[in-house]
C-alpha cells in the first residue's frame, strides 16, 4: 500500500520541479503531468503523477498533521 503525500511545487527548469513537502524539499520530473509552480502535486518513484486541487491537497495535509499529533512520543 502507498501512501502520498501532497508537494507544492516551488520551482520549474524543464522537466524538473523543485517541490516541498512541508519544509523538505525534493526534485521531481514532471513530464507526466501539466503543472505550474504552486499547483500541489502526488509524487511516485520520482515522477509527479498527479496534479490535486488546492484545497483538496490542504484538506489532505491537514488529516496527517491530525494524525501526527495523535502520535504518542518517540513512536
Amino acid at each position: 500500500m502507498c501512501l502520498a503525500v501532497p508537494a507544492e511545487i516551488k520551482s520549474i527548469e524543464g522537466h524538473n520541479a523543485t517541490v516541498d513537502y512541508g519544509g523538505v524539499s525534493r526534485s521531481a520530473n514532471i513530464s507526466l503531468v501539466e503543472a505550474k509552480v504552486g499547483d500541489f502535486v502526488i509524487v511516485h518513484a520520482g515522477y509527479a503523477i498527479q496534479v490535486l486541487d488546492r484545497e483538496e491537497a490542504e484538506k489532505t495535509l491537514e488529516l496527517f498533521r491530525q494524525l501526527l499529533a495523535q502520535e504518542p512520543s518517540g513512536a
